[in-house]
This record gives C-alpha cells, sequence and structure tokens, in this order.
C-alpha cells in the first residue's frame, strides 16, 4: 500500500513540475525521495548538504505555497540529508537525523531546516565561482562554433569524432574523447564547438567547459572549506564535461583522485566526457596508471600542423566573416610565411590590420613582409619551402604541381633546382625532406642541384640575375 508522504510529495512534485523547467525539476527535484509525514510536517531527504542550500536559496518560495497548498497552513517541510563518509562513494552513504529541537528557523517561517551535524551553523553552499544559475552556464564561447572551424587533413578526424559525440553525446564509442595537439592547434576551439553543437541539439543537457587549472583550484577550496562531498556531487550531475588541457593534472595526486571518481561516475552513468591534452595519454607524464588507462578507452584523436591550403582557407575564412577586403597575394604571403599554428596564422593577420590601420596605409605586399619582419619575427623567421617554392613557380610562370611532378623538361627542372637551392640556404630543413617537397627525390639529388645553382651562377650572368632577383622576392629578413 502507497504511503501517505509518497502521495504528498507526488502532489507536492506535479506542482513543482509546472513552475520550474525540465531540466531544473530534473537536476533539483527529481533526487528528492520523500522518508516521513508526521502531524503536518514533511521529510524529505536531499542528496548533501550543498543540495539543500541549494534548494534553500532558489526554490524557499516555491516549496512554501507547494507546502500550503498539499498540507494546509500549518504544514511545515523538514530535511533529511545524506552524508558520506568519504568523496568516492566507496562506502554506503547513511541518513543523518537530526533532533527537531535542533532546528534553526528561516525567514519563511513555514519551512524549517536542520543545521548541519556540527551545530556550528549553516556551511555556506559550494558555489563554483561563475556557476551559480540553477541551469548551469556551460562556460562556451559562442564564437568556437563547428562553423568557424575549418576543416583539413590536420583536424579530420578529430573533428569527425567531435560531431559524432555532439550529435549522441555518451552514446558512441568516443567516450571519453580526448584531443590532443601542439599550442594553437585549435583544441580548445574543437572542445568548445562540440559543447556548443550538444547545446543546440540538446537544449535539457547540462554542459560544462572548465580548464584543468580551474578543476584543480576549486578542488583545493571544497578541501580547504570541507565540502568535498558538495564538490563531487556538482560534478557528478553534469551530462557533458569538457575539461581543458588534462595535462596540468600531472603530479597532482589528490586533483587526479578525486577526478577519478568523477570520471568513473559520469562514464557509468552514460555521460559525455571530452578531455584535451598537449600529447597523446601513452606519452603524458606524471600521471596514475588507473587514470592513463581510462583515457584510453575512447578514442584519442590528434591535431596537426595545418597544410598550406588550409592555412589559405582559415585565412580567407577570418577574413571573410570580419567583413574585410585583403588582396589575395597577401594572404597567400601570410599562408606560405607561417606555418607553426593556427593561433600565430591569425595573430599575424591581426597584426597586419592594426599596422595598415594605425598608420592609415593600404594593405599591400610590400606592408605583409614589413609586418612579418617587425611583429612576427620570433615565430616565423625561417621561410617555408611551400613558400620559396610559390615564389620560384610565380617568378616563371609555372604551375606548382609541375614543379613536384616527375617531368624532365629543362624549364622545370631548372626551377626546381632553384626551389632546391633557396630551401637549403632559407630553411633548417633536412635534404631529405627538401627533396620530398620537391617531388620525391632523394637527398643527393638535392645536392646535385645545389652544385648546378651554384655553378650556373658562376658562369651565366643572366641565370644569376635570376637568382638575385627570386632572393630579393624570397627573403623576409
Amino acid at each position: 500500500m502507497e504511503k501517505a508522504y509518497t502521495k504528498v510529495w507526488e502532489s507536492c512534485l506535479g506542482i513543482i513540475k509546472d513552475n520550474v523547467s525540465s531540466q531544473s525539476f530534473k537536476t533539483w527535484f527529481e533526487p528528492i525521495k520523500p522518508v516521513k509525514l508526521s502531524a503536518n510536517v514533511l521529510t524529505i531527504q536531499v542528496p548533501s548538504q550543498f543540495f539543500y542550500e541549494w534548494l534553500e536559496e532558489h526554490y524557499i518560495t516555491l516549496l512554501k505555497k507547494t507546502i500550503k497548498k498539499e498540507l494546509g497552513t500549518e504544514g511545515r517541510l523538514e530535511y533529511s540529508i545524506i552524508m558520506e563518509n568519504n568523496y568516492n562513494n566507496t562506502s554506503k552513504p547513511y541518513t543523518v537525523k537530526i533532533p527537531t529541537n535542533n532546528k534553526k528557523e528561516l525567514k519563511n517561517p513555514s519551512v524549517s531546516m536542520p543545521i548541519d551535524i556540527n551545530n556550528n551553523g549553516i556551511r555556506n553552499p559550494f558555489i563554483i565561482p561563475g556557476l551559480k544559475k540553477v541551469n548551469v552556464e556551460s562556460q562556451l564561447n559562442a564564437n568556437y562554433s563547428f562553423e568557424n572551424l575549418v576543416e583539413g587533413d590536420c583536424n579530420r578526424l578529430a573533428r569527425s569524432a567531435g560531431f559524432a559525440v555532439a550529435n549522441k553525446p555518451g552514446g558512441t564509442a568516443f567516450n571519453p574523447l580526448l584531443i590532443y595537439g601542439g599550442v594553437g592547434l585549435g583544441k580548445t576551439h574543437l572542445a568548445h564547438a562540440i559543447g556548443i553543437q550538444i547545446k543546440n541539439e540538446f537544449p535539457n543537457k547540462t554542459v560544462l567547459y572548465v580548464s584543468s587549472e580551474k578543476f584543480t583550484q576549486q578542488y583545493i577550496d571544497s578541501v580547504r572549506n570541507n565540502n568535498q562531498n558538495d564538490f563531487v556531487h556538482f560534478y557528478q550531475m553534469i551530462d557533458v564535461l569538457i575539461i581543458d588541457d588534462v595535462q596540468y593534472f600531472a603530479g597532482k595526486e589528490k586533483t587526479q583522485d578525486v577526478f577519478f571518481h568523477i570520471f568513473n561516475h559520469l562514464h557509468q552513468t552514460g555521460k559525455q566526457l571530452v578531455l584535451t591534452a598537449d600529447k597523446a595519454p601513452v606519452e603524458l607524464q606524471g600521471f596514475e596508471q588507473r587514470l592513463l588507462s581510462r583515457f584510453k578507452w575512447g578514442l584519442a584523436a590528434d591535431l596537426q600542423t595545418p597544410a598550406l591550403e588550409t592555412r589559405i582557407a582559415i585565412l580567407v575564412k577570418k577574413v571573410y566573416a570580419d567583413g574585410l577586403d585583403l588582396p589575395k597575394e597577401v594572404i597567400e604571403y601570410l599562408a606560405y610565411s607561417i606555418t607553426t599554428n593556427v593561433r600565430e596564422l591569425e595573430g599575424a593577420l591581426i597584426s597586419l590590420l592594426a599596422q595598415s590601420s594605425m598608420n592609415k596605409k593600404a594593405i599591400t605586399l610590400e606592408l605583409a613582409k614589413q609586418m612579418i619582419d617587425k611583429f612576427v619575427k620570433n615565430t616565423a623567421r625561417e621561410v617555408s619551402i611551400d613558400y620559396i617554392q610559390k615564389v620560384v613557380c610565380d617568378y616563371f610562370d609555372l604551375p606548382i604541381e609541375l614543379l613536384k611532378s616527375k617531368t624532365r623538361k629543362r624549364e622545370v627542372v631548372q626551377a626546381r633546382q632553384i626551389a632546391m637551392y633557396f630551401a637549403k640556404s632559407m630553411t633548417k630543413s633536412s635534404l631529405a625532406t627538401i627533396g620530398l617537397h620537391c617531388g620525391g627525390k632523394d637527398h643527393a639529388t638535392v645536392l646535385h642541384a645545389c652544385r648546378t645553382v651554384n655553378n650556373l651562377m658562376d658562369t651565366d650572368k643572366r641565370f644569376k640575375n635570376y637568382i638575385e632577383e627570386l632572393n630579393k622576392k624570397i627573403s623576409i629578413q
């Protein structure tokens, strides 16, 4: 036979459900269990002190009206708080029953609550900075969407996996999805894009992006304030947890321990985890093996340095999005010159625009060369093989595909040899790498090309003039 307190609470839930969002109802009211009804006092069981304090702060008026409607003007609500003896849930929770003579009345007399177990007054709720709202703010950057993420060979696998996760969070084999790669290659952008897509497709899911440093600091604060249970409970409520730069957990044993248990809970309950790191799981140092093994459960997808075509596409998209008009030769020059990562590429573009605006100069190739020299000299001192090949091909009016082909036509062979010569003298690339860029030639062919160019410069005045003019066009020093 169904107990009276169960029926009363079900009636209360019916009213509450009509007055809060579905996400709020699911998060804050579904976990509550009615345990007793005595003399117009309904006792409900809540998962933690934090949970109770959140209800008191945000739903006191609604609860008051609901209890009055179901139990009359004398109706009251009391709480039984589940306390756990450690934060990893390895021990069975037990209920702390607070004697009625230890109650502290709220400003609202129709709802009463017990003080905490130490009788030291109510602890402050565990409030994560910036995340005080009932519907947790996702901390996502709207600019980092899939639409703004240019696809290329460098990121195709990670992007595709991210999109699959975004359309079926927790329901793919990619859980966790760990995205790794060097600085400025788009890890954070992709992580945000996944979160944004999930929020668009599943508005009721709670998505949270947090950096590993912030997670660590929050955990330290929870230890200092003696509310680790609340910290863990908060993270266990998240549907999609995105942790950026997990490599910073290295050497932090306690943080790794608490994250291990949060990870387990989320994974076992079908929630989605998205992680980013600067290295593959097998290369991460200072981690417990049990945590590293979990990083390998899903998919580890790497991001690589973008190829020339992708770098051009990134700049074109950025210029178009900002409503700007840049000469094609300037965009190509930037893409050829900045080969390290996307962040520096976009930084170079911003520096060029600022230089143009401040000095009231039109954006020209010459200005771009000056800017590269002045603003990004430390990151782009070395000209790339791709750029050398482009300048040489433009000079001799040859398609770059022809230079990279196997053809033995005299004019193509000569242009190829000149490109090899400048690549050896202006880059730090190995002979094998230069040969690979020039149609798959071996290092001996590159050495022969350099000797040929040097000999022709000594014997052919016209050829020497070619080299001098090309040197001026290629050089950015």
